[in-house]
């Protein structure tokens, strides 16, 4: 076992970021649970505990699911998924709040849209970088849209392919600045899926630099062995307690954890092959190895049931008759999650609109091909 290579340097705010001088993303997401009060309590905690970054979500449920998307288990019991959503949607002037907070603090804000609302209250915040997350590395106009807003993007690329991310890259050629995070989606991730060898391997591919965002249990093993193979970012979710009732909490850093983790990372960031050495003697040269794994993209095991139902495809928005003529409100880019069935990708959007339906459709079923008659000719 060795380090490996630096993958590149991302530029943000005026400082560059690299495996020498990793940025650390504390992921907060939506653990504030809308309370401005625990939203700053989580802000303090990243600052303190080390972090570089402060990362939201703006949601909008309607931007991510469909009502019928199924349910989630909660510490409080079984609530439907889309409510849970709407109950995170809040006020922009939430998130304008917690940038102004993050640059009292001395870190850098960051966020994650997830459709054109979100994507344009967040270009009013002006922010000095944006994050697409796994599931919409297939969202195509939520990708052109903010690759216009002339700041740099960190692509997260969980449950994808090759392919997906070379889409993805295609979409987002306008931005000033990309760093693409490996990242396994599954809840909690499985530190042997994460094949971290894979990261040069990315980097060298697209040329540009890459790191992870790792929602595995342990504090230490993925964030400080990605630096060791030239991560330039890591996040990571935080929370005040595990036991609080976010939707990521379970699977989040408390602040003790999180400033060891922070602490690992700046460790292998400054000499990383006693780091990598360190790691082997504490988790055992079999674990470690397991967790580098032999390079090759490919689906993680925990995540290849997602693949499909995470990312993004066509859903009709409301039941359809028999010979109607598809319009742009008729169809809508969902995560099919647990219940639904997926649709067509993303990319034939602008395909189906204007086509007639052979039969009647249900609302909130996945598009399909056999759905659809041929595009009427212009009269």
């Amino acid at each position: 076992m060795s380090p490996k290579e630096p993958t590149g340097a991302l530029t943000v705010a005026g400082s560059e970021w690299s495996s020498a001088r990793p940025m650390i993303v504390a992921e907060i997401g939506t653990g504030h649970g809308g309370d401005k009060a625990k939203a700053y309590e989580l802000i303090d905690a990243a600052a303190e505990s080390g972090a570089d970054c402060a990362k939201f979500q703006i949601v909008y449920a309607d931007e991510i699911l469909h009502p019928e998307t199924g349910f989630v288990t909660l510490p409080g019991g079984s609530v439907r998924l889309y409510d849970r959503f709407r109950e995170l949607e809040l006020d922009p002037s939430f998130y304008a709040d917690m940038s102004a907070y993050c640059a009292k603090r001395g870190i850098l804000f960051l966020c994650s849209p997830f459709g054109i609302r979100s994507a344009r209250e967040l270009r009013a915040l002006a922010p000095s970088f944006a994050k697409i997350a796994s599931p919409e590395l297939n969202h195509f106009p939520l990708l052109a849209e903010v690759s216009t807003y002339g700041v740099p993007m960190a692509l997260s690329s969980g449950v994808s392919r090759l392919s997906d991310i070379e889409r993805a890259l295609e979409a987002t050629e306008g931005a000033p600045g990309r760093i693409l995070l490996h990242c396994v989606t599954s809840y909690p991730a499985p530190e042997e899926d994460y094949n971290l060898r894979v990261l040069g391997n990315l980097s060298r591919i697209f040329g540009i630099p890459v790191g992870v965002s790792d929602h595995s249990l342990d504090p230490v093993l993925v964030p400080a062995l990605a630096i060791t193979q030239g991560a330039a970012m890591v996040e990571k979710h935080i929370c005040l307690s595990r036991l609080d009732p976010g939707l990521d909490d379970p699977v989040a850093l408390p602040p003790d954890q999180f400033a060891r983790m922070v602490k690992a990372i700046r460790e292998a960031a400054a000499n990383p092959a006693p780091v990598l050495q360190g790691l082997a003697d504490e988790y055992g040269e079999d674990k470690v190895n397991a967790v580098l794994g032999n390079g090759i993209k490919r689906l993680a095991p925990s995540e290849r049931a997602n693949y499909g139902r995470t990312n993004r495809s066509l859903h009709y928005a409301k039941s359809l008759a028999q010979g109607h003529i598809l319009g742009p409100e008729d169809v809508k880019i969902l995560r099919t999650e647990k219940v639904l069935s997926p649709g067509l990708p993303p990319e034939h959007l602008e395909t189906v609109v204007g086509c007639a339906l052979a039969r009647a459709t249900e609302n909130g079923a996945g598009l399909a091909w056999e759905d659809l008659l041929s595009r009427p000719s212009p009269r």
